[in-house]
């Protein structure tokens, strides 16, 4: 895990578009890096369109939106048509950026142990500095301590 206060890593990775997206870019924005496991599931689906659904907010507060996951540039494309994502999708097939940032990690479902993404959201200041970091990250009311955090960044 990255902690509060240490610099972001840098890296560069495609969107659901097929075009190249670097996190250094976004330096005088805040940035909402927040990773999940998978498209088009439960939680992720709710998680995404609880950003979309607050994006006005987001904006508003001098941020974007960039959502990391393991699955592919297609993928996201559908995932993000699907629901209207008007930002972002990563995909980090190689999980280099997963692992740069501490987030995949050895998990168990039904005493089964695997690899998978651990859900969680850095918020990264104008100055590419992480401010805060979410870790095993509660879908439902998430998006509401973001906008929270952005307040006092």
């Amino acid at each position: 895990m990255i902690e509060a206060g240490k610099k972001a890593p840098d890296f560069t990775l495609l969107n659901q578009d097929g075009k190249k997206v670097k996190l250094s870019d976004f330096l005088g924005k805040n940035v909402i890096l927040y990773f999940y496991p998978k498209d088009n599931t439960s939680g992720c689906t709710t998680e995404a369109c609880n950003f979309r659904d607050s994006f006005p907010k987001l904006e508003n507060l001098d941020s974007v939106v960039i959502g990391i996951s393991p699955d592919s540039v297609e993928s996201h494309k559908k995932f993000a048509d699907k629901y209207n994502l008007q930002f972002d999708l990563l995909a980090d097939t190689e999980k280099k950026v997963l692992e740069k940032y501490g987030v995949w990690k050895e998990k168990s479902m039904y005493g089964k142990k695997y690899m998978g993404v651990e859900r969680t959201t850095y918020i990264i200041g104008k100055d590419g500095k992480v401010k805060k970091v979410f870790e095993k990250v509660k879908v439902p009311n998430h998006h509401n301590e973001v906008i929270e955090a952005l307040k006092a960044v």
